[in-house]
């Protein structure tokens, strides 16, 4: 009985134990919170930590969705492709009401690889507030006088001035401020981003990894596109072509043994633009020649 006793108080003991250690790890599942990234560029963890693989990124302005938390990370959602990954709390907003950041009003969509924003409209009087990415979205209170600067509100309720020669202007928030390019205009567009270092996970335009920089070019002629190279592959919104048949605009999918593990945009003339850590890290445009055509594993062309 006495041993019976003994054997009783430990197991309760260790019950309590492991209660505490599972409620200090517990995640907490969300419930429906919304947030703003307010950081130029938050990359996105495959687990809480930074000292885990990037799975994606979020630039500013990207209004998200949580999916769990755990002590100073939050599990988010992105909204165009629906990617998850772990973004630490401090490099986003918390957002209240139904509307998000930069969706209501006139909003500026930032189309230079790289905008500033200044605590004033001055670019002598002090350094850059924060330098924002392609893409990124900011929400316009005023447009000063003489329209070189646009008053704007950030995600923390904080103001700063942009210059308006590095965004286009629109109204309430609409998927696209600027116009769709044709596929001619994207080949034209391209090279803006030649030279950028290739970065895994990437996807703005401080760095993009292969995946992600194709993403933005068919972002670009309106087709929302699937994050990872191998599902890019399989998109319904794809049909395939042959090498022989090749048009400026088809995507290029590489690999090894079948597995997809890179991709890159034909642009014609036997030539193809890509994110890659082939030579020279950075984006770069690359000959279709044998090296390239031996690690072909499909080709692909939006459906008509």
């Amino acid at each position: 009985m006495k041993t019976m006793k003994k054997f009783d108080s430990r197991v309760r003991r260790y019950c309590l134990v492991l209660s505490v250690f599972l409620l200090a790890c517990f995640v907490v599942q969300a419930q429906g919170t919304h947030y703003v990234v307010s950081v130029p560029v938050a990359n996105m963890f495959s687990k809480p930590s930074a000292d885990v693989d990037v799975v994606s990124q979020a630039i500013f302005s990207t209004n998200v969705d949580e999916v769990a938390e755990q002590s100073g990370w939050v599990k988010i959602r992105t909204p165009q492709d629906g990617y998850t990954g772990w973004v630490s709390r401090a490099d986003l907003v918390e957002l209240h009401g139904s509307a998000g950041y930069a969706t209501t009003g006139e909003i500026a969509e930032v189309e230079e690889l790289r905008s500033h924003l200044y605590r004033e409209p001055d670019v002598t009087t002090q350094a850059p507030l924060m330098t924002l990415p392609f893409e990124a979205r900011l929400q316009v209170l005023q447009e000063k006088p003489g329209g070189r600067w646009l008053k704007v509100q950030l995600p923390d309720r904080g103001v700063a001035w942009e210059q308006q020669g590095d965004v286009a202007l629109g109204m309430n928030g609409g998927a696209d401020l600027a116009p769709h390019m044709t596929i001619r205009q994207m080949v034209k567009f391209g090279p803006r981003f030649l030279g950028l270092p290739y970065t895994w996970g990437g996807t703005s335009s401080f760095g993009y990894d292969c995946s992600g920089f194709v993403q933005m070019l068919m972002r670009q002629r309106g087709y929302l596109i699937p994050r990872d190279a191998d599902v890019q592959a399989a998109w319904s919104g794809f049909v395939p072509v042959k090498v022989s048949k090749l048009r400026a605009g088809d995507v290029l999918f590489f690999g090894g043994n079948g597995k997809i593990t890179h991709t890159g945009m034909f642009i014609g003339h036997g030539k193809f633009i890509q994110a890659t850590t082939h030579e020279h890290p950075v984006i770069q445009i690359s000959k279709l020649d044998a090296y390239w055509r031996n690690l072909l594993v499909v080709e692909r062309r939006v459906k008509p």
